[in-house]
């Protein structure tokens, strides 16, 4: 199995979050790719055997972050088709910010789900004010969407 975890990030949490759960999965028979979405378009998506976790934080007023604009608008401009295309989410954010609390991996789920991705399993929010690590709280969640990932696989095979 090919995970390709898509980061978007302003201060680093998010990236350390997925290299944290790019050590806790990658091995024989899972190989794992961390990329920076900084020059991401939405090519990246092309691979439709890879499985891709979106790990984003939220910024400002329930943005993405800057990193994460340019794949994020192409993605809602261009609207190219994902069927087949497989994901997760793991987004951070602070509930402090009610309103707009974790909203770039919401974004990313809405637009990539009305492009015809399809999501496994739910999306995750890490919230900031709950006073847990999010790299300690991805590792764990990570394990548990693998095995999803899994089972959706054998189902479609």
């Amino acid at each position: 199995m090919k995970i390709n975890i898509l980061v978007g990030t302003m201060t680093g949490t998010a990236q350390l979050c997925a290299q944290e759960i790019e050590l806790a999965l990658d091995g024989d028979e899972v190989q794992v790719a961390t990329l920076l979405m900084d020059k991401l378009d939405p090519s990246v998506f092309a691979d439709r055997a890879a499985v891709y976790l979106v790990c984003t934080s939220t910024y400002g007023q329930g943005d993405v972050p800057d990193n994460a604009k340019a794949l994020y608008g192409a993605l809602c401009t261009a609207k190219p088709g994902l069927a087949g295309v497989r994901y997760g989410v793991f987004g951070l954010g602070d509930r402090t910010y009610a309103e707009t609390f974790n909203f770039g991996g919401k974004r990313f789920d809405e637009i990539l789900q009305a492009l015809g991705a399809e999501r496994i399993g739910e999306r995750y929010t890490h919230d900031a004010s709950s006073g847990t690590l999010p790299e300690e709280i991805a590792m764990e969640w990570a394990q548990q969407w693998v095995e999803k990932v899994r089972e959706r696989l054998s189902q479609a095979a």
